[in-house]
């Protein structure tokens, strides 16, 4: 239980320090921001057809406006760090490991968004520049950990819909979640859980956002990639065309 506290900690104070380098720069706050409602838009356009999907439409919005977004997640982060200690005593311990899931995918993240915003020439980022930045970064492996763990703790969340006893002990959990401070957490486990539930089955849906973000991530490093992402004609048929 102890190293799960420590874990949660140090994954948030990563995202702490991240948060007080924009605070004391305010032009990097404002390009991580402008870099969030791109890739937040890059997003949207490369799961068009599954954000329509009355099945799998509402699991690509949680992944898009829950996990990721320009929204300040400052509140739920620091409600996180103060009652991490009441989390892990009161949670049941796969609920903590989601909890240890998501602050470790926040924290790579913010770290990668931070440097991708020192990357970038202004906080109006286009085609080109968001190409330049992403190979200027580099970070091939912590890309590929990003999403790894997207996909891990979608697969998690999915799990937890075929075990309807853990989403009855979540329910039950809301009166002493609220008392301990921890309703924004109950709250998007909730979400998550419910939405995923609904799915039916997330198999498909985690196959399609890692064969897609997968091949934009390679198609990002590849040498030509600032060449194409110049080209006028880089459109819906070239990978990079998805980037807005």
């Amino acid at each position: 239980m102890a190293a799960d506290q420590d874990s949660i900690l140090r994954e948030l104070g990563r995202v702490e320090a991240e948060r007080q380098a924009r605070l004391h720069d305010p032009a990097l706050a404002g390009r991580v921001v402008a870099l969030k409602r791109y890739q937040q838009a890059r997003f949207a356009c490369t799961h068009a057809d599954l954000l329509a999907d009355a099945r799998y439409g509402p699991a690509a919005r949680f992944f898009l406006e829950d996990l990721y977004g320009p929204q300040d997640f400052a509140d739920r982060d620091a409600q996180f760090a103060r009652i991490v200690p009441a989390l892990v005593r009161l949670f049941p311990q796969e609920i903590v490991e989601t909890v240890q899931s998501l602050v470790a995918l926040h924290a790579l993240t913010e770290s990668l968004d931070s440097r991708m915003a020192r990357a970038l020439p202004s906080d109006a980022p286009d085609r080109r520049a968001y190409v330049q930045a992403w190979q200027q970064v580099g970070a091939a492996e912590e890309r590929r950990q990003q999403l790894a763990r997207v996909l891990d703790l979608g697969a998690q969340l999915d799990r937890y819909t075929r075990r309807p006893l853990l989403r009855q002990s979540l329910r039950l959990m809301r009166g002493p979640a609220r008392s301990a401070g921890l309703g924004a957490l109950q709250q998007f486990l909730e979400r998550g859980f419910d939405t995923f539930a609904a799915m039916r089955g997330a198999q498909d849906f985690l196959a399609r956002v890692q064969q897609r973000e997968g091949a934009l991530m390679n198609r990002l490093f590849a040498p030509d990639a600032v060449a194409v992402a110049t080209a006028a004609d880089a459109g819906v048929a070239e990978v990079i065309g998805q980037l807005p």
